[in-house]
């Protein structure tokens, strides 16, 4: 028997997923800045998993730990080089629980 699951919360489905996190090997990067550019400082507003932050020096860090690998920082930062993005090793990442 299946049953319908609705009136769920995005949050409530999120907090479903499973992430195995490669202890000091992120697979994002934000590289050293003095302060940063107009499309990193949106990543702390744009990030759907909230990964990005900006410090008490002004610049941007992150952590990767609940990263749902969406993309969203590549698109904006990795061409500019302010970002280094590589998929998570094997067995490491994300797991959806709800697609």
């Amino acid at each position: 028997m299946t049953i319908a699951v609705t009136n769920i919360r995005v949050e409530d489905k999120l907090y479903q997923n499973r992430y195995v996190v490669d202890s000091g090997r992120p697979h994002i990067k934000v590289r050293p800045h003095q302060s940063p550019s107009v499309n990193l400082y949106a990543l702390t507003s744009v990030c759907p998993a909230k990964c990005y932050e900006l410090n008490d020096q002004g610049q941007v860090e992150i952590t990767t730990d609940g990263c749902m690998e969406c993309g969203t920082c590549r698109v904006l930062c990795e061409a500019s080089g302010e970002i280094e993005w590589n998929y998570p090793k094997g067995g490491f990442g994300v797991l959806f629980k709800f697609g």
